[in-house]
């Protein structure tokens, strides 16, 4: 906590936390609606969420561009069909700009605690440097993909050469003609072995499981696609929603359970490991032993040509502690090392991160979820009125655009908001405990024939094997879900009589003050 006295707390209608594209979607909507008492509230210096984030060399995208984009404002000068980094977060900053939301943002605030007082029907939220926002409404727009997870491997700052997680680059360090060590073979190590294989004197890469790899069919847009798009919208949107049509169709033909074409696909991606290299043991190594699509499937071109390189090593052994100048593997064997790489992806786990969020009568919300994280639809805790979170519980998508998801979810809270703001009489509104439930065990039920839940360890999985991260149907399923707020599973609050309650609490600084 700071020391003296704490600034006067900013009251809003909606407080957004987060400005990646879910925050961005969520506060571009409540504008385009007419809400426009709104606050933004971001931890860093710039919009754009984990594409500000992650600028490890090689970043880049694996659903292609025209479908990861909001569909209110499509983009006809996407320069790939798959993008980078650089150009998915010039495309949110421009969005920002575009839509007039970016001086709604508070840069710099860090939401540390979320409590919301029952008396008032009013959520205050601290920051890290103390500040406090008060609103109706609180809306987490924070993502998976945002704090890094490092391995529990014991050593590790006992290493004294260049070390970093991939979501926190390090441009300034010199890595060529290095011994690198790539700890993880997840979705960024894909993407930047490639580029380190170019610089690297040797390069090893430390796998615990392989996984399912298809090609990328990237290329340029040729400058006539871009022009044609540009003049002719509809045409834009022909191409998005021929993608769209391809992406889901994936889902009933790679993602079901044990099903005849489920093992033609996987056959065939067993067939294109051996055309890239042949029958040497670095093929063996490299071929999945659990079923297609169990973990993400990633998408690269330049994977198997750069683990096929003489100064590429390919180790499976795994580490048993992290040397000053190196490692030590499971069988003794000791490796020398200059820099070591973690490709370990992120806490996802904990969806709101380590802020601390209380609901009704005191509940903590960390503690009501314990190891599985639930929301009903992924968007509502019972217990957390007037709370909604994006990309909440089992909304990630292993076959599509998330970008559909968060426009979904963006709209139905929009709908919620709308819902009380023209009931005067409520306070608020709180989705039913039983309803949760029974939200729950339907994905769950869903689950238990799907190809997420057939034996292998992933990131999806909680500690008991049940899926918590992927929505278990079509995004068609998820959309039609959501397409309508309904309050039948809601509990609604109203004002007390005469209602001194009602009244907004005291009037205090402006968004921007």
């Amino acid at each position: 906590m700071l020391d003296g006295p704490s600034p006067r707390p900013t009251t809003v209608t909606v407080a957004i936390i987060g400005a990646g594209f879910a925050g961005l979607g969520m506060a571009i909507r409540l504008r385009q609606s007419g809400l426009h008492d709104f606050l933004v509230l971001e931890r860093a210096d710039e919009v754009g969420g984990t594409w500000r984030d992650n600028v490890y060399p090689g970043c880049a995208c694996d659903v292609p561009s025209h479908l990861y984009s909001f569909s209110f404002d499509l983009n006809p000068e996407w320069s790939h069909v798959f993008s980078r980094q650089w150009e998915i977060q010039a495309y949110l900053q421009r969005c920002a700009d575009h839509h007039g939301v970016r001086e709604r943002v508070r840069f710099g605030a860090e939401v540390v605690s979320a409590r919301f007082d029952e008396a008032t029907a009013r959520w205050h939220l601290r920051t890290a440097d103390g500040q406090e926002v008060i609103a109706r409404f609180v809306v987490h727009g924070l993502g998976a993909l945002r704090d890094p997870l490092y391995p529990a491997i014991p050593g590790r700052e006992d290493f004294r050469g260049i070390a970093m997680h991939s979501a926190r680059w390090d441009h300034e360090a010199e890595l060529g003609g290095k011994r690198i060590g790539v700890v993880g073979t997840g979705a960024s190590a894909i993407q930047i072995v490639p580029e380190l294989a170019k610089s690297a004197g040797e390069l090893v890469i430390f796998q615990r499981t392989p996984p399912w790899i298809r090609r990328r069919p990237d290329r340029p847009y040729r400058a006539v696609e871009k022009a044609l798009f540009r003049r002719l919208p509809a045409a834009m949107r022909w191409h998005r929603w021929s993608i769209y049509g391809q992406y889901e169709l994936s889902y009933p033909l790679v993602f079901g359970h044990d099903t005849g074409i489920h093992r033609i696909v996987e056959w065939m991606a067993k067939r294109a490991i051996r055309r890239e290299l042949g029958d040497a043991p670095l093929a063996e190594r490299l071929t999945p032993r659990y079923r297609l699509g169990c973990k993400r499937i990633l998408l690269s071109s330049e994977w198997y040509p750069a683990l096929a390189q003489p100064h590429v090593q390919v180790e499976t052994t795994g580490i048993e502690r992290i040397l000053p100048r190196g490692v030590r593997l499971s069988d003794g064997r000791e490796l020398e090392l200059d820099a070591l790489i973690y490709c370990t992806g992120f806490s996802v786990d904990r969806p709101l991160g380590s802020m601390v969020v209380t609901g009704r009568g005191g509940r903590d919300l960390a503690t009501q979820w314990g190891p599985r994280p639930s929301a009903y639809l992924g968007i509502t805790v019972s217990g957390f009125p007037n709370a909604f979170i994006l990309l909440g519980p089992n909304t990630a998508l292993g076959h599509n655009s998330v970008v559909l998801m968060i426009e979904a979810q963006v709209e139905y809270t929009l709908q919620a908001i709308q819902y009380l703001l023209e009931r005067p009489e409520l306070a608020w509104i709180d989705v039913d405990e039983a309803a949760q439930e029974r939200f729950v065990s339907w994905v769950d039920e869903r689950h238990s024939t799907q190809v997420w839940q057939s034996g292998c360890r992933s990131w999806y999985l909680d500690a008991d094997g049940k899926n918590f991260t992927i929505w278990p149907g079509s995004t068609v399923s998820y959309i039609h879900r959501t397409r309508r707020f309904d309050p039948g599973p809601y509990r609604r609050q109203r004002w007390p009589e005469p209602g001194p309650a009602r009244a907004d609490p005291p009037e205090a600084s402006s968004p921007s003050g």
